[in-house]
């Protein structure tokens, strides 16, 4: 087994020394000019005139705008993010509160006590 492998290292050694050898070729398959030079990079920037660090996002984009209602002798908390109208909180005069969930966005609420059930995670990755 050595020997085979001995002799497979010797049989790739030529190729290998021959391949060393070449100029490097660049993506194309083509050596560069011998004349190529990188050019120098640019300067740093003033810190008089860099551009402002991007302005980060106001807490009210994401805070949800709460609608408190009652309906009968229950009230209810509307949870809405952009406008659309996510969870509804339901809090009866007897008996502990639950919630209504839309998790796909389209509009069909599931009730949820926010048990320690498993929960599946459903991402929204694009909307068409």
């Amino acid at each position: 087994m050595i020997r085979l492998l001995a002799l497979f290292f010797a049989a790739l050694l030529p190729w290998h020394l021959a391949s060393a050898a070449e100029p490097a070729k660049n993506d194309l398959g083509k050596s560069p000019p011998a004349n190529w030079t990188v050019p120098p990079p640019p300067p740093p920037p003033d810190k008089d005139t860099a551009a402002p660090p991007p302005a980060e996002p106001s807490n009210t984009e994401l805070e949800p705008e709460i609608t408190i209602t009652t309906k009968g002798k229950e009230m209810h908390e509307e949870y809405r993010l952009n406008g659309r109208l996510y969870m509804i909180k339901v809090t009866p005069t007897k008996g502990k509160p639950y919630y209504l969930i839309d998790q796909e966005g389209s509009g069909n609420f599931r009730r949820s006590d926010f048990d320690t059930r498993l929960s599946i995670p459903m991402w929204v990755i694009k909307r068409f």
